[in-house]
């Protein structure tokens, strides 16, 4: 395909004009051995700018209001302050909380509404090399060099006793989270044999590409469905192990019914104030069985309510908080975000993350990416004289153009002129 050929040149030329012409003026002024490039400076903005924003930070006191309330049957519940005289529950100090607190005491907590309905969560699409290098960051603190390190290996194959050398995954670097269709039915088929017909959906899930994706592979899953975690455990690595159950988890779930939860939700009134509580109870787990919820993402049921019920309260609880900056990136969160804004490929988030770490220009502790000194140097000297290298949106908008390459509506030396241009100039 020639017009997928031209795309991959121009971007070949690009990062090249651009890391090799900037890079140069920067071990002049800055020190050796340092790079600049279309891709990784912008990551590293995200990163600089979002420590800058943690600085400029200033923290808001607030309280929060919790009470622990029994009805007439076990278990006892926890409701939250939700409004105060009909508006949004606003405590901004302690002298404010203490005031409240002394207009609730003795009084009574009564049921106004109790709300019943049935919800279904379906199952999320299977891995594309973003949402894989995020969860295994997340469930299972790997880099993401070290999950498509890892990924690769799946892939070339490892020796499984009898069988020999096996690939046990697809392709890791796409963009696509589209499945064949003899994948479709191997998993249908695993599915009725492990859990029963019930746990199909009505019917086949297909996922679409986003319309940005180069959909040049399917969506990362196991070559053979059949070849369950627990019959390659004893050939493989831990690490290995880990990233393989998780990529088979989440195939399989992709192919399975929804899970349905039955919610309530219930409001309380005490005085001038409105506090909220909500229950679920699981009816039926559908892909919850392959891939269970951490504990955290779990609600507790509550117990039968009615309105115009009146609550015991057992305890009354207030907390001083005070509003937090916004996070620093982990690796996850800047896939996360570099996908989102349309900036660089499924192949490129490992080595640019991997780039600005032996740079020195960002070091990571406990998850999180901090600037280091040279770093936030490095984006203001870009932001200062390479103002378009450096902003997110110029970054974007040049993937859009290549897309166009891709589908024949721009023609490669022609975007290449446009951007030498200016840039030969600056």
């Amino acid at each position: 395909n020639a017009h997928l050929f031209e795309a991959q040149q121009a971007r070949r030329v690009l990062d090249r004009l651009v890391g090799y012409k900037i890079s140069p003026l920067l071990w002049k002024t800055v020190k050796r051995g340092i790079s600049a490039g279309r891709v990784q400076s912008v990551a590293l903005r995200l990163i600089v700018e979002r420590e800058e924003a943690r600085e400029a930070f200033k923290p808001e006191e607030y309280w929060l209001f919790r009470a622990l309330l029994a009805g007439e049957t076990p278990p006892s519940f926890k409701a939250d302050l939700a409004k105060i005289n009909n508006k949004k529950a606003v405590v901004a100090n302690a002298a404010q909380a203490e005031e409240l607190e002394a207009a609730l005491t003795g009084q009574p907590f009564v049921v106004q509404s109790v709300e019943e309905k049935e919800r279904e969560r379906a199952p999320q699409p299977p891995f594309i090399t973003s949402t894989l290098q995020q969860a295994a960051n997340q469930r299972l603190s790997y880099t993401a060099k070290r999950t498509m390190n890892l990924a690769q290996r799946l892939y070339e194959g490892v020796e499984l006793g009898d069988k020999g050398l096996t690939a046990l995954i697809t392709y890791m670097r796409t963009d696509s989270t589209r499945i064949a269709d003899e994948a479709r039915q191997a998993a249908k088929e695993y599915i009725t044999a492990a859990y029963g017909k019930e746990y199909l959906p009505k019917r086949a899930r297909i996922y679409k590409a986003k319309e940005s994706a180069q959909d040049a592979h399917e969506a990362i899953r196991p070559v053979d469905v059949t070849l369950t975690p627990d019959l390659v455990r004893p050939h493989l690595p831990p690490d290995q192990f880990n990233l393989y159950r998780l990529i088979w988890a989440r195939f399989v779930a992709s192919q399975m019914a929804g899970a349905r939860f039955h919610d309530t939700s219930v409001t309380i009134a005490c005085a001038h104030t409105q506090w909220k509580a909500k229950g679920e109870r699981l009816l039926f787990p559908g892909f919850l069985a392959v891939l269970p919820r951490g504990a955290q993402e779990e609600a507790a049921a509550l117990p039968p309510l009615h309105a115009g019920q009146t609550l015991d309260l057992e305890k009354l609880e207030k907390e001083q908080k005070f509003t937090q900056p916004p996070a620093r990136y982990s690796e996850a969160s800047l896939v996360r975000e570099l996908e989102e804004l349309g900036i660089g490929r499924p192949s490129t988030y490992a080595p640019i993350i991997d780039t600005i770490l032996t740079r020195c220009y960002v070091v990571r502790e406990e998850k999180q990416l901090y600037p280091t000194e040279l770093g936030s140097l490095v984006v203001d000297l870009m932001k200062d004289y390479f103002t378009d290298i450096i902003n997110v949106e110029f970054t974007a908008s040049m993937e859009e153009k290549l897309d166009k390459i891709e589908e024949g509506q721009a023609e490669w030396h022609q975007v290449i002129a446009d951007f030498y241009g200016p840039f030969a100039k600056t």
